[in-house]
Parts: structure tokens; C-alpha cells; sequence
């Protein structure tokens, strides 16, 4: 009998929860249907479009988890893919007057940051104007501020102007002290991946590359900020050295930097007397949200150009436990590629690729699926903030290759990196290990001891044959010798501005247009953009990543800029011994 009332006890218990589970999914689900039926009036009439530059920009919208935007009411992520089509929007939408950019605390990677920004100038392209307000600008924040009209600095405000920099940790030391060495192998001079776990420094190859693509972002987030603020690029340098930092807000009105300080009231007002508001006239803001729901642009035909967002470390199965982050799998790429291949009404694909690389076998796995893909319909690379080794291997076989100026790519080349716990197992824990074997290598990656000479020039020969494919497959992508690739390879990363003067890329544009250059190479006149794959409903992300979800978040938070590194540690041991994948963490700031 007790047994009885405790298993009903938990039946009606579980029935409760599950109801209550699904009357809310309910609600919220009628409650989106609602919004998007009434997306076109949500919003007002003569309102101002704010956009808060705080947290990190993202390649697609709702990659934040549902529990954070219940617990948080600012805005800390801004979907690349959302904001962009926010923009083209606005300015087309009469109830759109103007931008407010409320500049803060941001960080993107320089090419997600030009992308947008070249977004704001088509947009100021149109007729319409925009107002900039910060208490304080970070560095990419002023960037995108500074194609406003009207540019203000609180009183007691500054603007981060302060050059750029890149500050890898090495791990070596830490390594040492618990009792654990890198088996490394790599091919590749430039090839640094490794370079955290085995030096104390930057090696003079890696100085070398990380001092060429720092000047030859900076040089171009320069040149676009002196076109917009009138300034010259030389004044802007000089400008970094003097008052880059910490200094009175007045001087970087005096140096032309801001229009004028003022407070967030004196802001508001601004933007009142561009909207010739009355006394008693509301100031009325809408959102990237609600502006991106308005109806589409254009009339909706059969033939598509279909954009694929492939972003995230290249592996070879979904992450698992707390390893939340996006990635580009073998198996779920594949199937969308294959389905994008076999639908009739899609007539072009621009792969979207956002990527530092990862497994060199999954790499070649959708390399291979592109090239089935691309023999049927044109196949067009759009480059993000990077796309690099793994991320370049399956960018090298398109029709056309598209990046942006300040993009990461290149780094081709190949390491494997292997764990070496003998000293840590035997000597600190005082672990013994004993062996029966049949054959010379049938305890090949035991963990009682390291490698010997016989297997690790096994190993060493497996990724030499991974490089002459990854150099070969680039050969012919890029219809260049295999000689003349390896001359630009051995691991070194390009800026897409460098890369497009080797042959890396084709030409440089966002994704625009490389989907206008996909729908030129499918002859279409008239087309549709359809974004795959579809995102995950939110319940789905609830269910089942919360937990994941919000140890990511605590870490993130603790961790601060240091997450991205802490990130590469955890998951050395679940790598795939063989990656193609950025030589190191950029680490830029």
C-alpha cells in the first residue's frame, strides 16, 4: 500500500509538471504567432530604431539561451544575420526615422564588426540619419559609432582609441608543474596551435604573422573611421598613442573624435529635435527584433539562392556536457548540404563560413559534400570573422571565394597534439601500469608511457599525408600549383585583404554579395534568399541545453576574456589527435 501511494504520488506529480510545462510552451507559442502576425505595425510610427552596442556580436540571431533573456532585460547579444536585415528594413520603412547607437562595452571580430558597420553606412545611404551616445566607447563600438551624423561623449566619458594588441597565454609552466608534456606534431612553420602548450613566447614565426594581420586590420578599421569623421588615417594613429585611453572626455572633442559631450538627457533631446517633437510628444523606440519581422523585402519566387550559416569549431560529433558552443558537425552538415543539393527550387548555395577549423577529417568530409554539391549548382564562399585551416579546407572548392577585408583565413596547415600523463600518473599519483600485448603496437597510445620513436614517426607521417591533401585540395580549388600553395601555406594566417592578393580569395564584399555573385553564376534575374538551416525553436534549446546553458554562462562571466582559452584546454583531450585549425586563440584586443 505504500508503494502504491508513492508511485501515484509521483504520477499525479509528473502529470502537474508536464502541464505546466506545456501550458506555457502553449502560451508563448500563440503569443509568438500573435507577434509575427502583427510584426509590421509593432512598430511605431516616427520612431528611432536603438541599438545597444553591449555584449558580443554573433553570427545568427538566437544563439543566447532562453533563461538568459528571461533573467536579463539588457540586451547582450546581437545576431550578425538579424541586424543586418534589421537595417535594410529600416530603411525602407517609413516609420523608421533615424538610428540611436548607444555605444558600450562590445566585442566582434573585426570583419562581423565591418560587416555591420558597412550596414550602417547603406543605410545612412538612404536619406535617414543617425544619432551616436555612449558613456563610454570600447574600440569596436566607437568603430560602428563612428558613421554617425552626430557622434556624443558623456562628460565624464572616453573613447577606447588605443591601438590593438594580441595577448596569448602559454600553458607550458602550468603543464610542467602537474606533470604532463605535449607529444606535438605538426606541419607547418607558422603552424603555432601548439605553441601555448610546449613554449613560454611567441616563436619569431608566430610574432611575425599576428604583427602582419594586427597592422592590417587596424589599417583598415583607420581607413574607415578617418573617411567617416573626416580625419586622416596618420592623425588617427597618432591619436592611439596620445589619447587613446584615459584621458579627458574634452579631448577627444578637440581632436575631432566626438562632435560634443553631453549627457543622456542632451541625447534624448537630440534626437527630439531631429523628430521636430512637441513638448508633450512621446520619444518612440523600436527594436532589431521588431524591425527585422516586418515584411519582407521583395516579392517571394520560386527559384532561391539558399544561404547556409556553417560557424563553429569543425568536429566530428556534437559537443557534449557543458561544450555548448555552436559547431559545425560532420553528419548534420552533410545532411543539409544533401538536401540542399536534391531541392530543385534552390538554384545557388552561399555557404556562410565562420570558423577557426578543428578535425582535419571532418574537414575533408564536407569538403567532399561541397564538391558534390557544387557539381550540380553553383557553390559561393562568404568568409566571417574567420575562416581558417579546417574553416578554409571547406571554403577551397567553391566556384568564387568571398571575405571581408579584415577576415581571418589561410592557416593551412597540420598538428596533432597528444597528452603525455606519465609523469603526473607515475610520479605524483604514484600509479604503476603493466602491459600484455600480441602484436609490437597493440598498446599504441597507452597511457603509462609515451610515445616511442617507431610511433611517433607513425604519427608524424599521418599528418604529413594530412597536409599534402589539405595543400592538394587547396591546389585544386584554387587552381594554383601544389608547390605554389605550400610556398603561402606552412600553417600562416592572412587577413582576407592579403589573402585576395596570393589567390586565397576571389574577391573582397559580405555576404551580400557573394549571394548576388551565387544568383549572377545560376543566371537567375528574380530569386528568393532562403537562410538554412532553420533554427532550433526555443522549448528545444530550453529542454535540452539548459543545464549546459547555464554552466557556459557562469564560466563565460568568471572567466571574462579568458574564456576562449580556458575553452581550447577542456576540450584538448575529446579533440580529434589530428586538427586543422587556427595556430592559436587570436586573443585580439
Amino acid at each position: 500500500m505504500k508503494d502504491f501511494l508513492k508511485y501515484t504520488l509521483a504520477t499525479v506529480v509528473g502529470i502537474i509538471l508536464t502541464s505546466i510545462i506545456f501550458t506555457v510552451i502553449s502560451i508563448v507559442s500563440v503569443a509568438g504567432m500573435v507577434a509575427s502576425e502583427g510584426a509590421s505595425s509593432s512598430v511605431p510610427k516616427n520612431s528611432v530604431l536603438r541599438i545597444k552596442l553591449q555584449g558580443e556580436i554573433v553570427e545568427r540571431a538566437g544563439e543566447e539561451s532562453p533563461m538568459a533573456m528571461l533573467n536579463s532585460g539588457e540586451q547582450t547579444v546581437i545576431g550578425l544575420d538579424q541586424a543586418l536585415d534589421a537595417l535594410k528594413k529600416a530603411a525602407k520603412n517609413d516609420r523608421v526615422k533615424g538610428i540611436y547607437l548607444e555605444g558600450g562595452l562590445l566585442g566582434a571580430s573585426p570583419a562581423m564588426l565591418q560587416e555591420l558597420r558597412q550596414g550602417l553606412v547603406e543605410f545612412k545611404e538612404s536619406g535617414k540619419w543617425i544619432v551616436a551616445y555612449g558613456d563610454n566607447y570600447s574600440r569596436a563600438a566607437y568603430y560602428l559609432c563612428s558613421v554617425a551624423d552626430e557622434l556624443l561623449l558623456n562628460p565624464s566619458g572616453m573613447i577606447d582609441w588605443s591601438g590593438m594588441a594580441s595577448e596569448p597565454i602559454f600553458f607550458t609552466g602550468l603543464l610542467k608543474k602537474v606533470g604532463v608534456k605535449m607529444q606535438v606534431f605538426k606541419v607547418g612553420t607558422y603552424k603555432s596551435a601548439v605553441e601555448p602548450f610546449v613554449n613560454t613566447e611567441m616563436s619569431p614565426a608566430n610574432r611575425e604573422q599576428v604583427q602582419s594581420f594586427l597592422t592590417s586590420i587596424w589599417n583598415n578599421m583607420q581607413k574607415d573611421v578617418a573617411k567617416s569623421r573626416g580625419l586622416k588615417v596618420e592623425t588617427l594613429n597618432a591619436l592611439a598613442d596620445s589619447i587613446g585611453v584615459l584621458s579627458e572626455a574634452k579631448t577627444y572633442v578637440e581632436s575631432k573624435m566626438a562632435d560634443k559631450l553631453a549627457y543622456l538627457s542632451d541625447a534624448k533631446e537630440a534626437l527630439r529635435q531631429r523628430l521636430e517633437l512637441g513638448d508633450d510628444d512621446e520619444l518612440k523606440f523600436t527594436t532589431l527584433e521588431d524591425v527585422a519581422a516586418g515584411d519582407n523585402l521583395g516579392d517571394k519566387v520560386d527559384e532561391e539562392v539558399a544561404v547556409y550559416y556553417a560557424y563553429g569549431e569543425i568536429n566530428d560529433e556534437p559537443s557534449a556536457g557543458f561544450d555548448q558552443e555552436h559547431s559545425i558537425t560532420t553528419k548534420a552538415t552533410i545532411t543539409d548540404l544533401q538536401s540542399l543539393r536534391k531541392d530543385d527550387d534552390v538554384k545557388a548555395v552561399v555557404i556562410r563560413v565562420n570558423s577557426p577549423g578543428g578535425s582535419a577529417f571532418a574537414s575533408e568530409q564536407i569538403w567532399h559534400e561541397i564538391q558534390l554539391l557544387r557539381a550540380e549548382k553553383p557553390v559561393v564562399i562568404s568568409m566571417g570573422g574567420m575562416a581558417a585551416s579546417g574553416g578554409y579546407y571547406i571554403s577551397c572548392g567553391a566556384n568564387e571565394i568571398w571575405a571581408e577585408p579584415t577576415t581571418l583565413t589561410g592557416s593551412i596547415g597540420i598538428f596533432g597534439m597528444i597528452p603525455d600523463a606519465t609523469e603526473l600518473l607515475t610520479q605524483k599519483l604514484g600509479l604503476t601500469f603493466d602491459v600484455v600485448k600480441t602484436n609490437a603496437m597493440s598498446d599504441f597510445g597507452a597511457k603509462g608511457r609515451p610515445f616511442n620513436e617507431a610511433e611517433a614517426a607513425k604519427i608524424q607521417k599521418h599528418v604529413n599525408l594530412g597536409y599534402e591533401l589539405f595543400t592538394g585540395r587547396v591546389a585544386a580549388g584554387r587552381a594554383m600549383a601544389q608547390d605554389s600553395v605550400k610556398a603561402i601555406a606552412e600553417g600562416r594566417v592572412w587577413t582576407g585583404e592579403q589573402a585576395l592578393k596570393i589567390g586565397l580569395v576571389d574577391k573582397l564584399g559580405n555576404l551580400d554579395d557573394a549571394v548576388k555573385a551565387a544568383a549572377k553564376l545560376a543566371e537567375l534575374e528574380k530569386y528568393t534568399i532562403g537562410r538554412y538551416p532553420a533554427p532550433e525553436p526555443w522549448y528545444t534549446a530550453l529542454l535540452n541545453k539548459e543545464k549546459g546553458d547555464y554552466m557556459e554562462g557562469q564560466l563565460r562571466a568568471v572567466l571574462g576574456e579568458y574564456y576562449s582559452t580556458f575553452a581550447i584546454v577542456r576540450r584538448v583531450g575529446k579533440m580529434n589527435p589530428v586538427q586543422a585549425r587556427l595556430p592559436f586563440e587570436p586573443n585580439i584586443r
